[in-house]
């Protein structure tokens, strides 16, 4: 069959050079050059093929890791205080600002480095560091081209790992979630250490504090004044009756312990008040010397797990099929442009000769 609309032109008759391109000229052009057009996206078809089969390019399979970051920064604060003086619920799922932390520490050199040494990934990848010339260049590019996070839209964190070995491929994409968690714990610690730290010392003075002015107050009862308020009273009825009965050698005597316990008095009453309220604070110190202990001894999990990562059956790179497609459009969108190039250049050379 040959499409023809009584004028039979190529493209680039001079005849017709002022004139547009119709598309019946564009039709005669596909069909003229047909066989050449069929071979190479045959010759396309069949190359990509076998580069794409697993002869030629091994296939990697992808295992994801779905999970939740938490918004638990505190164990302390999210189960030891009060319900309605919590600011977060520890079981509630993290939403923006605790995904974008959450890629932060998976994308960190920390994460990174310890992946390396636990999966072994140098050999893993055939990276030898005495002929690879830049071998730890060669190993990050192989971990951004093999590893990757995201953020959906559900604000859940998607761990992606492709990998020629399936069971591999699960292992990393678990692993990584593992090192999420002890990382974050971890970096929690930096500070809970010395939180604990600084608690327990200013914990120690004030208790330091208290027992000084209870030996303050020891000193007073040595001295007769081991309660103000009940010896005054008590020192008052006996002066009272001392003087209703006239015995006067008594009551100077009484008199004179008054004079002590009311010099000694003010000392002994502002001492307890003292006591108290640095008791008040020595409880509060105690509590939060409580709380930073858990802080530093327990670890609750950053994150819900919503799916591990399992061995993939089914290769997710390379798709065959879409190999093939785009080598057969790019095979013959070149294979037009190079036909007309020859048309153009060749042809009208020839005719012009």
């Amino acid at each position: 069959m040959k499409v023809d609309s009584g004028e039979n032109r190529n493209l680039l008759d001079e005849s017709y050079s002022d004139k547009p391109i119709r598309l019946v000229d564009i039709i005669n052009f596909f069909w003229r050059w047909k066989k050449s057009l069929m071979i190479i996206c045959a010759i396309a078809i069949i190359a990509s093929a076998i580069i794409s089969s697993p002869l030629i390019t091994k296939p990697k399979y992808k295992a994801v890791h779905v999970f939740y970051p938490t918004t638990n920064n505190s164990i302390s604060n999210a189960l030891l205080t009060e319900l309605n003086q919590r600011q977060k619920d520890p079981l509630e799922f993290g939403e923006d600002e605790e995904a974008e932390k959450a890629l932060q520490v998976l994308q960190s050199s920390e994460l990174t480095s310890r992946l390396v040494r636990n999966f072994n990934l140098m050999k893993h990848y055939r990276i030898d560091p005495k002929t690879e010339g830049h071998p730890q260049t060669a190993l990050d590019y192989k971990i951004k081209e093999n590893i990757s996070f995201e953020r959906t839209r559900y604000l859940s964190i998607n761990i992606e790992v492709l990998d020629e070995d399936p069971e591999m491929a699960a292992k990393l994409a678990n692993g990584i979630a593992a090192l999420y968690d002890t990382i974050k714990t971890e970096i929690q610690k930096q500070l809970a250490i010395p939180a604990l730290n600084i608690v327990e010392r200013a914990l120690h003075d004030k208790q330091s504090k208290i027992q000084n002015l209870k030996d303050q107050l020891r000193s007073l009862g040595e001295k007769g004044v081991t309660n103000y308020e009940e010896q005054s009273r008590a020192l008052a009825e006996e002066i009272y009756k001392a003087q209703s009965s006239g015995k006067m050698s008594t009551m100077s005597q009484l008199l004179d312990q008054q004079k002590t316990l009311v010099a000694s008095g003010g000392d002994f009453i502002a001492l307890n008040e003292l006591i108290k309220l640095e008791e008040e604070k020595e409880s509060d110190l105690i509590s939060q010397f409580e709380k930073r202990q858990v802080d530093v001894k327990e670890a609750l999990s950053h994150k819900f797990t919503v799916s591990a990562a399992s061995k993939p059956e089914i290769k997710a790179w390379p798709k065959r099929s879409l190999v093939v497609l785009v080598s057969l459009l790019a095979a013959f969108a070149a294979g037009s442009v190079l036909l007309l190039i020859y048309e153009i250049v060749f042809l009208k050379r020839k005719q012009s000769a």
